[in-house]
């Protein structure tokens, strides 16, 4: 059975920053959703001309949460974003805020805030001016704009750059800027398209807090698109993996990690991938490269009748040994980055895993094979692709 864009939701509290319009909606415009959910995607399709880049996508984001969409070039995590806000039509299907459906709403009247990639700030403009650009054009009062103004400002520490143009800011500042102007807004949906794939490492890391943090203070529904796995890993409360138009695995970013739905997401997360080796079964044995593996009870029941299965297992989850090792290997190469070693290890003719160790007492150019857990061992259907533990 597969699950691709179904998700399990759990109650939770209502939060956002505006108050819910639920009084004045149309009839006509209602469906019966949970409390919890802000944004609802039903059998929402996206197609340009013949090629279709979201196909049947049925999504459900809880009010409050950090939802990031993450998948490789092209996958469509912008396109669904673009739809959220307005810029994208869909060609089929419905997307509901709250419980009131927008598919015809304009981008101006969904009371979205959004943060682009280019950060798309107005050069002719200082930054006070560009923070209270929407606010001015809303005709808030001079007082509100500047009472939100001033609290963006110290929040996002730009206090003292207020006249300056944005030519004259450096990158983190541009950003910034940009968060500034979202927040202001009072938006109950915050979406986000890779605020920050402009920035340096060093940055990147203070963003991310950053964005948590502000997260956490105004509590908006925050939907995040990016490819950093990183950042996904660290910002996100649940991240949805995409890949063709469809999502693929949908929860916690621990989930995502540990127990991968399927082969793609297992082999797009983790920085090497999860190691995923085809291997033969009978009578209880698994063969995987040179070695043969007896399983497990638990593991032969989800193996069933199977003859092939793929068999994971993240790099770090493996413990080197220099004798022999459950599973025998030799090293190929060894990466080093610092505080991690990379170790390439040929368990067969056309088989290689990867081996991360952080300290050892012996060197790793004499490790034999490694030794492992079978509770941290994924098996997967080899035609398929699919999870056996969470799709038996």
């Amino acid at each position: 059975m597969t699950q691709e864009n179904h998700i399990e939701l759990k109650q939770e509290s209502n939060i956002g920053f505006a108050q819910e319009n639920s009084t004045d909606l149309k009839t006509e415009n209602r469906i019966e959703l949970a409390q919890e959910n802000s944004i609802v995607f039903k059998n929402v399709t996206k197609a340009y001309g013949k090629n279709v880049v979201i196909k049947d996508l049925n999504l459900e984001i809880k009010k409050g949460e950090r939802l990031i969409l993450l998948g490789p070039s092209g996958c469509g995590k912008t396109t669904t974003l673009r739809m959220i806000a307005g810029f994208e039509e869909i060609s089929g299907g419905e997307i509901y805020l709250n419980d009131k459906v927008v598919n015809d709403l304009p981008p101006g009247e969904r009371n979205i805030a959004m943060v682009f990639q280019s950060y798309a700030l107005f050069p002719h403009l200082s930054v006070w001016d560009n923070i209270t650009f929407g606010l001015q054009l809303q005709k808030l009062p001079k007082e509100e704009i500047a009472r939100r103004a001033n609290q963006a400002l110290q929040i996002l520490h730009l206090t003292g750059y207020e006249t300056k143009k944005t030519h004259e800011l450096s990158g983190g500042q541009k950003q910034r800027v940009a968060l500034a102007r979202a927040i202001v807004k009072h938006s109950p949906y915050f979406l986000l398209d890779e605020p920050l794939s402009n920035l340096d490492a060093r940055l990147r890391q203070k963003a991310r807090t950053e964005l948590v943090k502000l997260h956490e203070m105004f509590q908006p529904t925050m939907i995040y698109v990016t490819h950093d796995q990183i950042e996904a890993m660290t910002v996100a409360t649940r991240i949805a993996v995409m890949n063709q138009g469809k999502i693929q695995q949908i929860d916690t970013p621990h989930t995502i990690y540990h127990h991968p739905a399927n082969t793609f997401v297992a082999s797009f997360i983790g920085s090497p991938a999860m190691n995923l080796v085809q291997g033969t079964y009978e009578n209880g044995v698994l063969q995987v490269g040179n070695t043969k593996l007896a399983v497990p009870e638990p593991q032969q029941a989800l193996i069933g009748h199977r003859k092939e299965i793929f068999f994971g297992l993240r790099p770090e989850a493996m413990q080197p040994n220099f004798s022999a090792g459950t599973l025998c290997g030799t090293v190929e190469f060894i990466e080093n980055t610092g505080n991690l070693k990379t170790v390439t290890l040929r368990i067969g003719d056309h088989n290689v895993i990867y081996v991360q160790a952080s300290h050892s007492r012996q060197p790793l150019e004499t490790i034999k094979g490694v030794d492992f857990s079978w509770s941290d061992v994924c098996l997967f259907d080899s035609e398929s692709g699919e999870n056996l533990d969470l799709f038996s």
